[in-house]
C-alpha cells in the first residue's frame, strides 16, 4: 500500500499561478520581471565585491550588509526559475519534490533574512547606546558566530516544514495562488487533517518573524531614548542618520511579511489580486531595493560603488598613494565609534 502512495505522490504537481486575465501580455510582463532580477542580482553582488576588496570596509555594520546582501540573491535565485518559466515559457507545473524545495529555500532565507536584520539593529544599538565598547563587543569571531546562529535557527524552524507536507495526500485541485511555492499555500492542497501543520506554521510567524520585529523595535525605542539625551541637535542628528538606512530595509520586508500572513489566513476571494501582488512585493522587492537603499545613504559606499563604475582608471594615477594614506587614516579611527564618524566616511 505505501508503494502505491509513493507512487501516486510522485507523479501529483501543483500548477503555478501568474497574473490572472493577463496571459496574453505574460511575455510583456517578464520584462519588469528580468529588469529587477538582473537589478537585484548585480546590486547586490556589487555591495558584496566592494565590502570584500575594500579593507576599510570591513566593519561590524558592512559585514552585516554582507551577510544580507548573500541572503538576497539567495532569496532572487529560488525564485527566478519558476517566475520566469511562467510569463517566458507558459510553464505552470512543478513536482511536488521541487515545489517544497523551492519552499524550503524561501522560508530559509526569509527567516535567515529576519535574524540579519535583528543582528543589524544589534550593530546599532551597540554603535549609538554604547559606543565605547563598540570595538569590543563586535568583534569578528563574535559576528561570525552570530551569523552562523542565524543560519542554525533558520534551519532548525523551518527543516520540519516539508516533512510535514510530504505526509499529506494532495486531492484537490492544486493551483497555487503565487509563481513561487509557500508553505502556507500548499498546505491548503492537502485533503488531509492540516491542524498540526497550521499550528506550526503560525508558532513559526509569530516566534521568529514576530519576535524579531519586536526586538528590533525595541532596540530603536532604546536609541531613540539614549539620542534624545544628547545635548547636540547636531549630534543627534548624525546618530539618527546612522539607522535611516537599516529603518528602510526593515520595513521594506516585515511590512509585506505581515501583510500577506495576513491575507492567506483571513483573506476571502476579493483579496486574491491583491495577494498575488504582495506576493511579488513580498519576494522581489527587498532584495531589488536593499543595496540601492544603503548604497543612496551610506556616502562611504556610494564614493566606492562610483570609483568601481566610473573611476576605474583613478587606480594608475599617482592620486592613487592619497587613496592609500586615506584608507590609513580610516584604519586609525576605527576606535572612535562609527556613528561619530557619519558626517565624514558614509
Amino acid at each position: 500500500m505505501s508503494a502505491v502512495n509513493d507512487t501516486k505522490f510522485s507523479s501529483e504537481v501543483f500548477l503555478l499561478t501568474g497574473i490572472p486575465g493577463q496571459e496574453d501580455v505574460h511575455l510583456w510582463i517578464s520584462v519588469p520581471f528580468c529588469l529587477m532580477y538582473v537589478i537585484s542580482i548585480v546590486g547586490n553582488s556589487v555591495i558584496l565585491f566592494i565590502i570584500k576588496t575594500d579593507p576599510s570596509l570591513h566593519e561590524p555594520m558592512y559585514i552585516f550588509l554582507s551577510m544580507l546582501a548573500i541572503t538576497d540573491l539567495g532569496v532572487s535565485i529560488a525564485t527566478i526559475p519558476t517566475i520566469l518559466g511562467i510569463y517566458l515559457f507558459n510553464s505552470r507545473e512543478i513536482s511536488l519534490h521541487a515545489c517544497f524545495v523551492q519552499m524550503f529555500f524561501i522560508h530559509l532565507l526569509q527567516c535567515i533574512e529576519s535574524s540579519v536584520l535583528l543582528s543589524m539593529a544589534f550593530d546599532r544599538f551597540i554603535a549609538i547606546c554604547n559606543p565605547l565598547r563598540y570595538a569590543s563587543i563586535l568583534t569578528l569571531p563574535r559576528i561570525a558566530k552570530m551569523g552562523l546562529m542565524c543560519v542554525l535557527r533558520g534551519v532548525a524552524v523551518v527543516v520540519p516544514l516539508p516533512f510535514l507536507l510530504r505526509g499529506f495526500r494532495y486531492c484537490r485541485a492544486s493551483v497555487l495562488s503565487h509563481s513561487y511555492c509557500l508553505y502556507q499555500e500548499a498546505m491548503k492542497m492537502a485533503c488531509s487533517d492540516i491542524t498540526v501543520s497550521s499550528i506550526y506554521g503560525l508558532s513559526l510567524a509569530l516566534l521568529m518573524l514576530g519576535l524579531d520585529a519586536l526586538l528590533i523595535f525595541l532596540s530603536y525605542v532604546m536609541i531613540l531614548k539614549t539620542v534624545l539625551s544628547i545635548a547636540s541637535h547636531a549630534e543627534c542628528l548624525r546618530a539618527l542618520n546612522t539607522c535611516v538606512s537599516h529603518i528602510c530595509v526593515v520595513l521594506l520586508f516585515y511590512i509585506p511579511e505581515i501583510g500577506l500572513s495576513v491575507i492567506h489566513r483571513f483573506g476571502n476571494s476579493s483579496s486574491h489580486l491583491l495577494q498575488i501582488l504582495l506576493g511579488y512585493v513580498y519576494l522581489l522587492i527587498p532584495p531589488l531595493m536593499n543595496p540601492i537603499v544603503y548604497s543612496m545613504k551610506n556616502k562611504h559606499l556610494r564614493a566606492r560603488i562610483i570609483r568601481l563604475f566610473i573611476k576605474r582608471r583613478d587606480r594608475s594615477t599617482p592620486h592613487s598613494s592619497t587613496g592609500d594614506t586615506g584608507q590609513e587614516k580610516h584604519r586609525t579611527r576605527t576606535l572612535i565609534p562609527s556613528w561619530t564618524l557619519t558626517s565624514e566616511t558614509r
